[in-house]
């Protein structure tokens, strides 16, 4: 979340006329994240998110907003994206793709605790089981392809031991995503960036998941395995937090166990979460796009999970 694209309060009021939703009474930009410009929108109905996409495109977006809906209707605490009269959900501000969705209450849980992930874990498996029958495709935008693409753009950022690094870690994935076994793994639409500022609670309640625009469907182990690199690691070292983890996995187990295949490749797939937000924040740092609230993610920090990772492998019994 950022600010690219300024947005006036009289585009934004007549936008929430248009959808029902009430009389703008304010107009917040909203700082954090890197790919979109964001607002908090308040009317005499409620509290809302505006949401103009800087790179997602009117014919990829759909994926992204009915996954929401779809979510939403099946129990899914998710932000659920407003309707015209003509029952459309994707708008246009500013010559922008748009979409405004309710603002889910709480806030983010930036130190968690067991409890937290337990919710986590739990509320993670009930949204892939409730994706089940999504009936839109598309895969993860930032996927193994765009790793592939992007890594010699970013090569030349960093220093001989990173740069070792980064390609070995790289040719390993490539290896593993040819397997029988990785081609195997359940698969289905993926949230793909669920990190603590992307999920809200009330206490120790789980309240929402939200910002789903890296959603896309890839497999079910490596939604869950960005999830432990966020909500189960020290941030200051990267180093695993097993109470934390061991809450999560068990949780998710509790709705979806995992099948052998995925106890297997679930240390690569650790990695594989590692390098992919590795590759992204080297990307975001090196190479930003101008933004009034934009403050890129230090990439060392995904480069130290990584080398976590790689150090002391995490295995689940068989």
């Amino acid at each position: 979340m950022a600010v690219f694209t300024p947005v006036t309060e009289q585009q934004a009021s007549e936008l929430m006329t248009q959808l029902g939703l009430g009389e703008l009474t304010a107009l917040n930009g909203i700082q954090g994240g890197i790919e979109n410009t964001n607002y908090f929108a308040t009317t005499d109905q409620g509290d809302f998110v505006l949401t103009l996409f800087e790179r997602l495109s009117h014919e990829q977006l759909p994926f992204y907003l009915f996954l929401m809906k779809h979510l939403a209707e099946k129990g899914i605490p998710v932000p659920n994206p407003a309707a015209n009269g003509d029952g459309d959900i994707l708008h246009t501000v500013c010559n922008k793709p748009a979409a405004v969705v309710n603002k889910l209450k709480g806030q983010s849980q930036l130190s968690p605790q067991a409890i937290h992930c337990t919710a986590v874990g739990d509320m993670l498996a009930r949204m892939h089981l409730a994706g089940k029958d999504y009936n839109r495709s598309q895969p993860n935008l930032r996927g193994i392809a765009w790793w592939n693409e992007t890594v010699p753009v970013v090569l030349p950022y960093l220093d001989e031991a990173q740069a070792i690094l980064l390609q070995s870690e790289l040719a390993y994935q490539n290896h593993i995503a040819q397997s029988a076994a990785y081609q195997a793994l359940p698969k289905g639409p993926v949230h793909a960036d669920l990190f603590r500022d992307n999920v809200m609670f009330e206490g120790e309640t789980l309240t929402g998941f939200f910002d789903f625009y890296f959603a896309g469907v890839d497999s079910w182990l490596f939604d869950l395995s960005v999830c432990v690199n966020d909500w189960c690691i020290d941030i200051e070292t990267g180093q695993h937090h097993a109470e934390r983890a061991q809450a999560m996995l068990s949780a998710y187990q509790s709705v979806r166990p995992l099948r052998p295949a995925e106890r297997q490749l679930f240390p690569a797939l650790l990695r594989a979460g590692a390098l992919r937000f590795w590759i992204s924040r080297l990307w975001d740092f090196h190479l930003p796009r101008d933004a009034s609230m934009l403050k890129p993610h230090d990439p060392t920090h995904f480069e130290r999970v990584l080398q976590s990772r790689l150090a002391s492998p995490i295995k689940l019994c068989t």
